[in-house]
């Protein structure tokens, strides 16, 4: 692991970037979308499926890992890849947006937050000190800084309260974290929708330092037009030369948006919940195979995918199967949104290179305006 992180920009268009970051447990092709791992596994997939859609890097979740099985044990197995059978690259969350999630489970004081567990009502601290130790113990390859993220909306009094707490938690996670080569440490812009807070709080961490810099404080209520309109301006602030992470982002068309405007990295749980509930995600839009209209439907779910789900298995197979409550059902339909998503993020890195990333949206959205709904 002596090789240190760092990122290459291969190209632009706009504001939109295509990279690569480079780990010594992979390259990591920008834009990149990051299926999640929770708790140490993507639901319903195998790593190496999961490797075969093209998926470069997981996310896994620090506060469900330490409560079960635990950091201590996961490091005396030898680590989160060897626990979990994957050898490329991991990034892990640091638990703050499930922790304040908990509200009336958690009392949150300048040193962290003290939180019930969710499973047994066990007593748990988690400040920015023990936050790294655990994603240390974990092995992570990227490591996210300890923040707190109010949900919105919030009056601008208190999100920048909140802002503030969150960079001197960045200073701390900074500190603790140390000096761990092969390993990066990405701080979190927080300032909700306002455009002097998402600059007080970059200036604030590029001040410290980091190898990477995450656009927090988006996807939790404010709806698409305001996370773009956050987006339009917050991406500027960040240094050039950094990866740019929108944490839990999201559906496709948000997906697009976002990489137009200069991000990097995305993560979101959208496309395993989605099959395991029989919705499909595809190039004409959404597909829920529960309905009625699947049942005598012989076609694929998309006649030019190549995943498992459509060159092997028709509509009325994949809905026969949900129904019956077979677990094949979820295995199918989250490998093909899985390999749907980074499909896009494919094409969205051929058209940055190529410089036709205008043309590419275009077809995208007319696409996805024809529906699905197509007579057989």
């Amino acid at each position: 692991m002596s090789e240190r992180f760092h990122f290459t920009l291969h190209a632009t268009d706009g504001r939109a970037r295509t990279g690569t970051i480079h780990t010594p447990r992979g390259e990591i092709r920008t834009p990149a979308f990051m299926p999640v791992g929770t708790a140490a596994t993507v639901k319903a997939m195998l790593p190496e499926s999961v490797r075969a859609t093209g998926a470069d890097i997981l996310l896994g979740n620090t506060y469900h890992l330490m409560l079960r099985p635990g950091a201590e044990r996961i490091a005396r197995l030898g680590g989160l890849h060897r626990f979990m059978n994957w050898d490329r690259p991991i990034l892990t969350d640091s638990g703050g947006f499930q922790v304040m999630s908990l509200a009336a489970l958690r009392k949150l004081t300048e040193n962290g937050v003290t939180f019930s567990s969710h499973i047994d009502g066990s007593r748990h601290l988690l400040s920015p000190e023990t936050s790294m130790e655990i994603q240390r113990l974990l092995g992570s390859d990227i490591v996210m800084c300890f923040d707190e993220c109010p949900a919105l909306p919030a009056s601008e009094e208190a999100v920048a309260q909140s802002m503030r707490l969150s960079m001197r938690w960045a200073q701390r996670s900074r500190d603790a974290f140390g000096d761990r080569p092969g390993h990066a440490l990405f701080g979190i812009m927080q300032g909700g929708v306002t455009p002097d807070l998402r600059e007080e709080s970059a200036e604030a961490l590029k001040s410290i330092g980091f190898d990477g810099y995450a656009i927090g404080g988006l996807a939790v209520g404010e709806g698409q037009e305001a996370m773009f309109g956050v987006l339009d301006y917050a991406p500027g602030f960040l240094p050039q030369d950094k990866p740019r992470y929108l944490m839990g982002v999201g559906k496709p068309d948000d997906i697009v948006g976002a990489v137009q405007r200069g991000v990097d990295m995305m993560d979101c749980v959208l496309p395993s919940r989605s099959g395991r509930t029989g919705q499909a995600w595809t190039r004409r839009g959404q597909v829920n195979i529960k309905n009625a209209r699947h049942a005598d439907d012989p076609r694929p779910l998309d006649e030019d995918c190549t995943c498992p789900a459509c060159t092997g298995y028709s509509r009325a197979y994949l809905h026969h199967v949900f129904r019956a409550g077979e677990m094949i059902s979820g295995m199918l339909l989250t490998w093909h949104n899985l390999h749907y998503f980074q499909e896009l993020m494919a094409g969205l890195r051929d058209a940055i290179t190529q410089g036709r990333l205008d043309d590419f949206v275009t077809d995208f959205h007319a696409t996805r305006a024809q529906g699905d709904i197509r007579p057989l």
